[in-house]
């Protein structure tokens, strides 16, 4: 049922995780390796020469260094750079804490600190990420009215749609764009592109003020705004800018603008990956219910099938009523006759009863003209042909 779709559903992206983190790992390992070795052989040889050098043992340098790192992560540089705990500090680092960036240039120290970031980070995250769903719910409607009424557009131009036209006219044309949706494709296409304009402007804006490349600057907006934050490359850590205050605050913008869009565009890839997933897991059952029959039918194929082995597609009246075999051999072998093989053996009489109370409802026997089929809209049966019976006519009568 639901359950065993939604465990294979959640299992199969399991795996494609696994695999797509291995797949990562080893590109990533056969790029960046030989640079980190090179490095290390780099760094040793100059660690040797300046211990020649200056006649120094390799443990005291060596022990040196450590404290520096242990400085470094309290905030100490070389350089000179802004206090990492004064007010603005500590408010780029609450930014950071609940966008759930966590550039990791600043961490707390004490223990007092850290208790209070467990809970502080528990609340401010849980209300961002209610934030950014209600702004990506809230840039799909924009993005929908405007594909909508581009749709709109388009469809006078074409002269499909009147141009007097309103939504409450109750034409079968603007019944249509009434209920007409965006493409999840389009709608990811367009996030893709203002994300893009974003980070192009953002970086145009880091390049002169941080002094990284474009390329850095573009690599750090996407680090930034996916809320990765490797904290390789920082924005707005120096003592001094030029234009400060307005600097920070389009840093802020920037940012905050970033991670919204991208947020949302995770969302919309993520229905995406859902719809590659049920398209797989579909191909596969299907696949597997076609070697069950296969099976099935060489292993017994001088038996009586039951009447409950069927596949899981939508199977017509038409196909019903070649598997009322299978019940008529149950019934003549003496076996109980469940209510499912009762049913299925009497649908054509239910078919028959549907429609006489289609027509019932209509009031007299239901003909389908050319203008009925041109609307688009079919006969059927049951609660279906009735409503469609009577959009017909609604369609046809204006």
């Amino acid at each position: 049922g639901r359950l065993n779709a939604d465990n294979a559903r959640f299992l199969l992206l399991a795996v494609l995780i696994v695999l797509y983190m291995l797949c990562g790992a080893a590109v990533f390992s056969a790029i960046e390796l030989p640079t980190e070795r090179e490095a290390k052989e780099r760094w040793e040889e100059r660690l040797e020469n300046f211990t020649r050098r200056h006649n120094l043992s390799r443990a005291e340098l060596r022990h040196f260094l450590r404290e520096y790192e242990e400085a470094s992560v309290a905030g100490i540089r070389v350089d000179d750079i802004r206090p990492r705990w004064d007010f603005t500090g500590a408010f780029y680092f609450v930014g950071t804490v609940v966008s759930t960036i966590g550039f990791g240039m600043t961490t707390p120290a004490t223990v007092g600190g850290k208790i209070f970031l467990i809970f502080y980070g528990l609340i401010g995250c849980a209300g961002t990420i209610l934030f950014f769903n209600l702004f990506l719910e809230r840039l799909i409607t924009v993005i929908a009215y405007v594909m909508k009424s581009c749709h709109e557009r388009q469809l006078r131009r074409k002269g499909v749609l009147p141009h007097n036209s309103r939504r409450g006219s109750g034409s079968s044309e603007v019944d249509s764009v009434a209920g007409w949706k965006p493409s999840v494709y389009y709608v990811m296409l367009i996030l893709c592109v203002v994300s893009l304009i974003i980070s192009c402007c953002a970086s145009a804006m880091y390049t002169p003020i941080e002094g990284w490349s474009y390329f850095d600057s573009l690599y750090f907006c996407f680090v930034a705004f996916s809320t990765i934050g490797f904290g390789d490359l920082v924005s707005s850590q120096n003592t001094k800018y030029e234009s400060q205050g307005l600097y920070r605050f389009g840093n802020f913008v920037f940012i905050l603008m970033g991670v919204c869009c991208i947020y949302s565009l995770f969302n919309v890839i993520s229905i995406v990956i859902k719809q590659s997933i049920n398209w797989i897991l579909k191909k596969l059952d299907c696949s597997c219910c076609h070697r069950c029959q296969r099976k099935l039918f060489r292993s017994r194929r001088n038996v009586v099938m039951p009447g409950n082995v069927r596949s899981r597609r939508n199977i017509s009246i038409e196909t019903d009523v070649v598997n009322e075999s299978d019940t008529d051999g149950r019934r003549l072998s003496g076996e109980m006759i469940s209510m499912k093989d009762f049913l299925a053996s009497n649908k054509v009489s239910l078919a028959i009863m549907q429609k006489q109370l289609s027509e019932t409802a209509n009031g007299y026997p239901r003909q389908m003209g050319s203008n009925s089929k041109q609307n688009g809209f079919s006969g059927g049966v049951g609660a279906l042909a009735i409503m469609n019976n009577r959009l017909a006519e609604t369609s046809v009568d204006r």
